[in-house]
């Protein structure tokens, strides 16, 4: 019988587009366990083994933390009907960012021709409530009620500019990180200063709550930044991988311990 191919936790790691560090800490929890172990304490990968990686990555990316990912993927009969029922929603975001996609193009298109713009148009696609779930998990159903409630209370206009303020956000923490700066340097903290302003100014977060851990927040969410791709793509760099995350990551935290 042929045997099985197997691949080395470096090979793994950069297909994956994770790090061997994390993958050595998903065997030590028995969240993903090599398939072999070599007599030099190599780990080395199955075909099983990356099928259950590639669920741990998908479900990494729904923002799902390590202790619900392995309940979930305990909870599951088989891998099959689980990547199916992943692939439907991937679909479904696949849907929404062309929309999204063809939102922007079509405000880069008016503006530049000088066209009045259509408020009603520029924000297909961009429907938060696909969060509702996430949301109520990690901070509770009040927090989505206030949040839901004060993005719907915006005007057209107003959810435009709170967007180009995300926006700018993103290219100045880009910048930053390309520059080559310290993330403790006084140019990334203050950008780290408008990021934390942007934060408390959201309600039904935890940081915009009267109260509340932001502290803990903040430095929660540059963790998030660096695990989760979704938010990871947001602060891509040239140089490519997590080092646009985590230069953010790392400036908020110089932020919040010597402000918050």
């Amino acid at each position: 019988m042929e045997e099985e191919q197997e691949w080395s936790i470096q090979q793994i790691a950069k297909l994956a587009g994770t790090t061997s560090r994390t993958l050595r800490h998903y065997d030590d929890i028995g969240l993903l366990l090599p398939s072999s172990v070599g007599h030099n304490g190599y780990r080395y990968y199955g075909q099983a083994a990356l099928v259950r990686l590639q669920r741990i990555l998908l479900l990494r990316e729904l923002g799902l933390g390590l202790p619900q990912i392995a309940a979930v993927i305990e909870r599951e009969t088989g891998e099959v009907p689980a990547l199916e029922a992943h692939l439907a929603w991937l679909r479904q975001e696949q849907d929404r960012l062309a929309r999204q996609i063809a939102s922007v193009e079509n405000t880069i298109s008016a503006v530049r021709g000088g066209e009045r713009l259509m408020a009603e148009n520029m924000f297909d696609g961009f429907d938060h409530t696909q969060y509702k779930d996430e949301v109520e998990q990690r901070w509770g159903k009040k927090a989505y009620d206030d949040s839901d409630r004060w993005w719907r209370s915006m005007s057209a206009d107003e959810k435009a500019a709170w967007q180009q303020r995300v926006s700018d956000l993103g290219r100045d923490w880009i910048a930053a990180a390309e520059s080559g700066i310290a993330p403790d340097s006084d140019e990334a903290q203050a950008v780290a200063k408008r990021h934390v302003e942007w934060l408390t100014g959201i309600p039904g977060t935890p940081a915009a709550a009267p109260g509340g851990d932001v502290k803990g927040y903040v430095i929660g969410l540059g963790e998030m930044y660096v695990a989760d791709p979704r938010f990871g793509a947001n602060y891509a760099t040239s140089q490519g991988g997590t080092h646009g995350a985590e230069f953010v990551r790392d400036a908020l935290r110089v932020y919040a311990d010597a402000n918050l």
